[in-house]
């Protein structure tokens, strides 16, 4: 297992995570400005993680990881992922901002080589539940927006998953559902969709308080990836019983 961004604030939570797994084994890190150091000693590990790499490929051939976490930021993410599928590695990807063309030459990599991954625009369960609420909500409800709130380090707007829940409430409406993005210092990740009728609203509402909330579902893509078919979209793919649009 390689973690990717691992000294961001994602990948250093996910490291950990990884860590304490007892199925899973931490091999090594990508992070373009720590080449060569222990990944254990940086973030205070126990036991061997494996040490901090600068290029995608010498990681991969150096470690041989069955699958990549992502947390780096666009559009570094590209070439980790296209390192990875190439060599058989299987990409879980955190990190966002890729647009339609992105995706779709990913999913067509992955889909050339044989070799599963995944996008997942948030890992926390209760964001799946969220979209799913929302898109059998719109098939009900005239009007519809989503607005998404996050710490003020976010680089992209729209964020990944309000550009995901958008998606499914037009494909269940057939409706275009705008979003307002908002970043403020002290926010983690939050996500309001706000549905209105004659006479009524309704309100759905996603926070993740701290990063422990995505640890879950980051266990739960890496131990499912390789068992899938190509590029899956959302943690609800990776899920046992997965949760419908």
């Amino acid at each position: 297992m390689i973690v990717a961004g691992a000294l961001g604030r994602m990948g250093r939570a996910a490291c950990h995570a990884l860590a304490q797994a007892g199925d899973l084994e931490l091999a090594g890190g990508i992070d373009l400005a720590h080449g060569g150091e222990s990944l254990a000693s940086v973030l205070g590990l126990p036991g061997d993680a494996g040490r901090l790499y600068t290029d995608p490929g010498s990681c991969y051939d150096a470690t041989k990881p069955d699958v990549v976490v992502d947390f780096s930021v666009y559009p570094a993410t590209l070439a980790i992922a296209e390192a990875a599928v190439l060599r058989g590695v299987s990409p879980v990807i955190g990190a966002t901002g890729r647009s339609a063309s992105d995706e779709a030459s990913l999913a067509h990599l992955c889909a050339q080589t044989g070799v599963p991954g995944a996008l997942v625009p948030n890992f926390a369960l209760g964001a799946v539940l969220m979209m799913r609420f929302a898109a059998e909500a719109a098939r009900y409800f005239p009007t519809a927006e989503i607005v998404e709130l996050h710490h003020d380090a976010k680089i992209d707007a729209p964020s990944g998953t309000a550009k995901l829940t958008a998606r499914r409430m037009e494909e269940a409406s057939g409706r275009e559902v705008p979003i307002h993005s908002v970043r403020l210092r002290g926010l983690v990740a939050h996500q309001e969709v706000l549905l209105g009728g004659d006479g009524e609203t309704l309100t759905l509402r996603h926070d993740s308080l701290s990063r422990d909330s995505f640890m879950r579902g980051v266990l739960l893509a890496v131990r499912a990836v390789r068992s899938r078919t190509g590029l899956v979209v959302g943690l609800e793919a990776l899920m046992e019983n997965p949760v419908p649009a």
